[in-house]
């Protein structure tokens, strides 16, 4: 489907030839594509560059060096507001996200333009049992900090973003431009307000045999998602006056059943 409104924006570093097989299978079913190439040195900039010239729909950026998921998005966020687009499905370009799932997402989005919708992982006999277990700990920070507004995976990437929102959080703050990417954007968009909507996907790890590329570092990672939690948690306290107000505003016009 060719949108004119919504785009998919993958942002890629040294993942191989597996970023190729992404946009195609991404391409199969939504576009436009645009890939953001975040400073590779694996060859993969010049491999989408050939693609895209046989693909209209596809639009590579190259970042001169690596800058971080992050900064990778905000990039794209730039252009993408640019070119008049309102929303960006962010998935990674390792293939672990479901290509198949793009128009579900999407169209969730176009119904909900106003909220961000949230992949939450299905994971399968793939999924190192360290990292599934592991990444509850960052979801119970995020539903804390928003005082459980619904996050229901705080570092899943396969998500639609309302740009304009994402865009001015990001633009306010110097973080958020690495692996903090996922868990504080979500958590910044439920404070100022926009509604996040959990739609199930399941998700693939690849291992070396099979192209698998990662970059996560469990020291240096989760070091950082400390860090970026001790700086949330400081903002709910001062936030959560107006996140409770929030909370029950929204309790007392729920209808009660009769």
């Amino acid at each position: 489907m060719l949108s004119s409104s919504h785009l998919v924006l993958i942002p890629s570093y040294n993942t191989g030839t597996k970023v190729l097989e992404t946009v195609r299978n991404a391409l199969a079913v939504w576009q436009p594509v645009w890939v953001v190439v975040d400073g590779s040195t694996d060859g993969t900039a010049e491999l989408l560059q050939a693609l895209a010239a046989n693909a209209p729909e596809l639009k590579v950026f190259i970042l001169p060096r690596n800058q971080g998921k992050g900064a990778a998005v905000l990039h794209g966020l730039y252009q993408a507001a640019a070119a008049g687009y309102t929303h960006v499905l962010t998935m990674d370009a390792d293939g672990q996200h479901p290509a198949d799932r793009i128009p579900e997402f999407m169209a969730m989005s176009i119904a909900n333009p106003g909220a961000v919708v949230l992949g939450k992982p299905v994971f399968d006999a793939s999924a190192p049992a360290l990292r599934v277990n592991g990444r509850k700990v960052s979801n119970w920070w995020a539903n804390l900090e928003t005082l459980g507004a619904g996050i229901g995976d705080s570092l899943f990437g396969f998500r639609v973003y309302p740009v304009k929102p994402l865009r001015e959080i990001m633009q306010r703050s110097p973080w958020m431009r690495r692996f903090d990417f996922d868990p504080e954007v979500a958590v910044r968009l439920c404070w100022n307000g926009v509604r996040p909507i959990n739609v199930l996907a399941p998700v693939r790890y690849f291992g070396p045999e099979e192209g698998g590329v990662s970059h996560f570092n469990y020291l240096r990672d989760n070091t950082l998602l400390t860090w970026m939690h001790m700086r949330l948690v400081c903002g709910f306290l001062l936030r959560m006056p107006v996140l409770l107000w929030r909370r029950l505003r929204s309790a007392n016009s729920i209808p009660v059943s009769k």
